[in-house]
């Protein structure tokens, strides 16, 4: 062979040495990077290839899937009464990605969780099982209830109910909502609905009842309560405090008064002061509880941090390093404490639950495409967040404010209620701006057991209603009332 020969080949052979050293390189190291590359159609071809499993509620699926001629995006998600639902599915978009259960449970929608396959041939042939059911905890009437009462007064806002026995998510409803169908497609009018969803004010997209957090306002002295009495710094709901009103913050010239005349808070017992939702008496027992004994039964509550239900959660902020102001006004829910509506649900339910936080979760089971049950939900403690005797006096006090105090708007004839309303002030010019409206509440039943509490969140921004008229009483309390009616009429 002559010397050009020889160096041909040898060319050759390195080229031929590099492809197959590029292939091995792809198909064995860049192999799982090019298959999670979003611009891979290969992946939005295998993801709406087929029909998916469905997201059920009551026992009857509230979502779909459906033929797009043409495509070779095959299927794509159809949503029933997607608005009112669009918290709990999310969105399964062929542009825009999957987000709430239908991003969390993707693969067992989808049918790609290795656990649907039936046996060893599936797995052996590489063959996609159909998709598997996620089968929720919601409550369609309680939801129903929520969404529209929200809808029915045009607010922006959120509600979620829980049962306090087993911590299931039995409503959650934030509006303004939005269609998920209105945008599962990949067309340009789809894009563009998606793109105006995003751009919008309101903020349709976002999910107020569980990753917005703002200031609770007075819903959060029933958590005060709590600690005040779990820590000793109250024993005696119904002795005068001592408490005058108007009442100075430490170390301040500043006084904070009552919505009601001081007079009637002037050293008022917790107990009236909770009826009246005296803010002198709940500034003085968080001050006197402490900054870190407050933020301890706080976080027992569920503060500072996340929740996993199995969709995530923003977590609801107890603040460190509080001075003495700040401390005093986190007991009546203001400074710069904040909290999402699951977590003052959370408190409404450990309160009516002997002291005892549940773990919220909204999924009870997953269902394979045979319809047996490849897993579910137990109920599992959060942990005990105070002593059931402190528990008890907070209920004595909540359902005396239901009777005969500022949350009467949710008594149900023949049906114990404690509840708690609250205004909550926000801004950097309070006067400016409209109080956020909330209200927390639970109903039990005949045996003392509570199936449902609730915490209402309201933004009265662009209401059509005077500021004197908002306050959680007036707007909250009608749309707890309904939610707890549709949940004690299912179980009876």
């Amino acid at each position: 062979m002559n010397k050009t020969l020889r160096h041909t080949a040898l060319f050759l052979g390195a080229l031929l040495f590099a492809l197959l050293a590029r292939v091995t390189w792809i198909q064995f190291v860049d192999a799982e990077t090019l298959a999670k590359d979003p611009n891979n159609r290969r992946n939005l071809i295998e993801a709406f290839g087929s029909p998916r499993g469905d997201i059920i509620v009551g026992g009857r699926p509230i979502t779909g899937s459906v033929p797009v001629p043409g495509s070779d995006l095959a299927y794509k998600r159809t949503y029933v009464q997607g608005a009112m639902y669009a918290p709990i599915t999310g969105y399964l978009s062929q542009a825009q990605g999957a987000t709430m259960l239908e991003g969390v449970h993707r693969d067992v929608l989808s049918g790609t969780d290795p656990r649907l396959r039936a046996g060893a041939l599936d797995a052996l042939t590489g063959v996609r099982p159909r998709g598997g059911d996620v089968v929720t905890t919601i409550d369609p009437a309680a939801q129903k209830a929520a969404y529209e009462g929200l809808t029915g007064i045009g607010a922006k806002g959120a509600v979620v109910a829980l049962d306090p026995r087993t911590g299931r998510v039995l409503a959650m409803a934030s509006t303004p909502s939005y269609d998920p169908g209105a945008f599962a497609g990949r067309s340009r009018a789809e894009g563009e609905a998606f793109t105006r969803l995003g751009q919008d004010e309101d903020k349709p997209l976002s999910n107020r009842a569980i990753r917005e957090a703002y200031p609770p306002g007075s819903t959060f002295k029933v958590l005060t309560a709590a600690a005040a009495l779990e820590h000793g710094t109250v024993t005696d709901i119904d002795a005068a405090s001592g408490t005058p009103a108007p009442y100075q913050l430490p170390d301040s010239t500043t006084k904070i008064g009552n919505v009601v005349p001081d007079a009637q808070c002037d050293k008022a017992s917790m107990k009236t002061a909770m009826q009246w939702s005296c803010n002198n008496v709940f500034l003085d027992a968080a001050l006197k509880t402490g900054v870190d004994k407050m933020r301890e039964t706080a976080e027992k509550f569920g503060f500072n941090q996340e929740q996993f239900m199995p969709v995530r959660t923003s977590a609801s902020v107890y603040p460190e390093q509080l001075d003495r102001p700040q401390t005093a006004l986190t007991g009546i829910g203001q400074g710069s404490l904040t909290s999402t509506p699951l977590q003052m649900a959370m408190v409404a339910a450990g309160i009516a639950n002997g002291g005892t936080v549940m773990k919220p979760h909204l999924v009870d089971r997953i269902n394979g495409p045979d319809l047996s049950t490849i897993e579910k939900t137990e109920p599992r403690p959060h942990g005990r967040a105070v002593s059931e005797r402190t528990a008890k006096k907070v209920q004595e006090m909540m359902e005396h404010t239901a009777r005969e105090g500022t949350a009467d708007g949710a008594r149900i004839p023949g049906v114990v209620v404690g509840a708690k309303p609250g205004t909550a002030q926000h801004g950097a010019d309070v006067r400016d701006e409209r109080p956020y409206a909330w209200f927390v509440s639970y109903a039990k039943q005949g045996d003392g057991a509570s199936p449902v509490a609730v915490a209402v969140f309201i933004d009265p921004k662009d209401m059509d209603i005077s500021r004197s008229d908002i306050g959680g009483g007036r707007l909250g309390a009608p749309i707890a009332k309904a939610v707890m009616n549709a949940v004690l009429k299912q179980g009876a």
